[in-house]
């Protein structure tokens, strides 16, 4: 697979929007340096303006001059596992939430769920990174079966492809992105030579290929429930334990006894301090420069315990929590979601403002959330 944030010349699309003036009296490479610095949450209706305005927000170069602007923005999307109660079936859907205004006045700014293209994939287990504009599905298990496939959704044009697999098949590995570079652990039961030499492996999105990464024989045998990158390096938890991979030296190390003692649920890491909530629902981050969790204050009395479903991601430098709120009526439950502004003081400790929180979606009882990260558009 190529690199995917790259424009490429024979791309059709762009082809089409060159071949139509975007801005009478103006150059095209002009009017699309305008366009570029509209915040995104207009695109949609600039998108209506024409078709070759349409054409032009979809086109890889488009999404390549906002990124030389330094214009693009963090959107958070969140996959959730729907249950239908007609036929008691499960489907996942992927959500973007965007802002409803951009005034700067407005203190609590509502924002609104856009779903996405239906994934083709239906995946238990499933790993998930993005780059760019990109989201990847890794992995995953169809009939307890382990997967070695790689979904790609293209956020910019919402359209799904499938990825080069990966070496082995994986559930619940642990995955992260360094440098461009997508890192997976584990996940695959080692019970072959094959599988035990690519207990590890990396893609790179320029070449579009998969290759083992060399790992000690007494890690193979874990089980990853959690992962995050910190400071360059990949820290895994396991069910036993955990590890740290650094990719720029090759090296393989265990988490420290404190990390693993207070690491529960899915994690972010914000200004290199990784948070997750405790066995009494309090969040609280872990500081690996002085190896010590910390609780993170001024956000108790905003928030909820979140002791079920509680979700977490890093975006644009805040702290997005996503958790399941009380029911609503027989059939629904609600989805809730707070952005927090994060921050250490002089004295070391963690503080947190409530920016928003919200109810951002009603699902069907049974339903849950799976995961949710940030994507740059």
């Amino acid at each position: 697979m190529a690199d995917q944030s790259s424009s490429s010349s024979s791309d059709p699309t762009e082809t089409h929007h060159h071949d139509q003036t975007l801005i009478p009296a103006l150059s095209n490479d002009v009017a699309l340096q305008c366009l570029a610095r509209i915040p995104r949450f207009h695109h949609p209706l600039l998108s209506l303006v024409s078709k070759s305005w349409r054409s032009a927000l979809q086109s890889p170069l488009f999404h390549a001059t906002r990124l030389a602007l330094n214009t693009t923005q963090s959107f958070l999307f969140l996959n959730l596992r729907l249950f239908n109660p007609k036929d008691s079936s499960f489907s996942f859907k992927w959500y973007s939430l965007q802002p409803c205004t951009l005034d700067p006045q407005i203190t609590l700014i509502p924002r609104i769920l856009i779903p996405m293209n239906s994934s083709p994939c239906h995946l238990i287990g499933a790993s998930f990174v993005s780059i760019g504009r990109h989201l990847y599905v890794i992995g995953g298990s169809v009939n307890d079966i382990p997967s070695p496939n790689m979904w790609v959704f293209d956020c910019l044009t919402n359209k799904w492809e499938m990825g080069p697999k990966m070496r082995v098949g994986r559930e619940f590995a642990a995955s992260g992105v360094i440098n461009g570079k997508i890192y997976v652990l584990g996940g695959c039961v080692v019970d072959n030579w094959a599988r035990s030499i690519n207990w590890a492996e990396m893609f790179d999105p320029v070449t579009g290929s998969w290759r083992a990464i060399p790992s000690p024989i007494e890690v193979r045998e874990k089980w990853m429930h959690a992962s995050a990158v910190v400071g360059g390096r990949i820290y895994a938890m396991a069910d036993r334990s955990g590890v740290i991979f650094d990719p720029e030296l090759g090296e393989w190390s265990s988490v420290s006894t404190e990390l693993d003692m207070g690491w529960r649920g899915r994690a972010a890491v914000v200004d290199e301090v990784l948070y997750c909530y405790d066995y009494l629902g309090k969040i609280r981050g872990f500081d690996v420069g002085e190896n010590e969790w910390k609780e993170l204050k001024g956000v108790d009395k905003h928030l909820p315990k979140f002791l079920c479903g509680a979700t977490m991601a890093n975006v644009g430098g805040r702290l997005f929590v996503v958790w399941e709120g009380k029911g609503k009526g027989k059939a629904n439950i609600e989805v809730l979601c707070a952005e927090i502004l994060v921050r250490k003081n002089e004295s070391g400790e963690l503080w947190g403002s409530i920016v928003w929180s919200d109810v951002i979606i009603l699902i069907p009882k049974g339903s849950s959330i799976v995961h949710c990260l940030d994507v740059h558009l």
